[in-house]
């Protein structure tokens, strides 16, 4: 069934997608190189050194560092930087494209509009990258090559072992009434042992030990030019359980009926509950982005899928713009 009234309503959508794509490709690939951008700085200092002859000890995140390490043989900085815009950009396109086919501008833009969209693109470059290459395996129909894609984005940046660890689990259990019910319980969890789990989680070695301690300790994020707050983070809590209630609401309420769309509020349920039980932690909001960058998905999916409303593409207009919205004003508070 079309969500939309009429196929013409699709032709200036389309349009207006392919010149959204190149004016974020441009505007965020061709940015200079300024400590506006955090990390950006770090990185130039890498690619430099890369340049003049120093060595890379290729033991973290091997791919990303080979990458790196290529991009300094053929080019200047400014085209790594470019290149690596192009790598957070596109697999989002092909992963719209696919899933979403004829209406992809719109689950393109959402993803566009996401909170910390802007600054996994300029700071957080190679947790970006990782991201993006895992929704693109995620959309692949041979299940070989998607889990070929879904391991390497661990390898771009090992933190995607959490999303990463998600996609395996679901592949063996996909419930998403299970997931739901487990996330509710991270909640009480978390208020009442939210130090006790984040110190365990430390011990545990998910990840490289000074990596962890980074993301759940004393990160210093003086260089992103904001001062975070710390303790349980209502709003965060907030914005993650809009991609939960919509998922209940189609799942539950409207008996939506997607094999994929299960899959991703899946690993979405899960990736956000283990933020949600390290939520009290300094800078928790890195690992929130590891389930937050599926929940534009999350949101305009079923609305894409099934017409569930009449005048449904004035809806999917008006979700597009009380999303941006909710990202705006998180984002103000997230500098107040």
């Amino acid at each position: 069934m079309s969500t939309l009234e009429t196929k013409s309503s699709l032709r200036p959508g389309s349009a207006f997608g392919f010149v959204f794509l190149v004016y974020v490709l441009l505007f965020m690939g061709l940015r200079p190189i300024s400590y506006r951008f955090g990390d950006m700085l770090i990185y130039n200092i890498q690619f430099q050194n890369l340049k003049n002859g120093f060595g890379m000890t290729f033991k973290k995140d091997v791919v990303f560092e080979y990458f790196m390490y290529f991009m300094s043989r053929i080019g200047d900085v400014y085209l790594f930087f470019f290149a690596c815009c192009v790598l957070y950009v596109l697999p989002l396109y092909a992963f719209s494209k696919k899933i979403f086919q004829e209406y992809w501008a719109f689950a393109f833009v959402m993803l566009m509009i996401s909170f910390s969209f802007w600054s996994y693109g300029t700071n957080g470059i190679r947790n970006g990258i990782a991201t993006s290459i895992f929704l693109y395996g995620c959309s692949r129909s041979n299940r070989f090559l998607a889990i070929f894609i879904v391991i390497l984005s661990m390898y771009i940046h090992k933190s995607l072992i959490i999303p990463v660890a998600a996609y395996f689990i679901v592949m063996m259990y996909n419930n998403p009434k299970a997931y739901f019910y487990f996330w509710l319980a991270c909640i009480p969890l978390s208020l009442l042992l939210g130090g006790f789990f984040t110190n365990l989680f430390l011990s545990l070695g998910i990840v490289e030990q000074d990596r962890v301690t980074v993301y759940l300790d004393d990160f210093n994020q003086a260089s992103e030019g904001v001062k975070l707050k710390v303790g349980f983070r209502w709003d965060f809590l907030l914005y993650s359980a809009v991609g939960v209630f919509v998922g209940w609401y189609f799942v539950f309420k409207k008996k939506f009926e997607d094999k994929f769309y299960h899959r991703i509020l899946s690993m979405y349920l899960i990736a956000n509950a283990f933020w949600v039980i390290v939520i009290k932690a300094n800078y928790s909001n890195r690992f929130a982005y590891l389930s937050w960058f599926m929940l534009g998905v999350v949101i305009i999916y079923p609305f894409l899928k099934v017409k569930y409303f009449d005048n449904q593409n004035r809806i999917i207009a008006a979700v597009c713009i009380a999303y941006f919205t909710f990202t705006y004003l998180l984002e103000i508070v997230l500098i107040s």
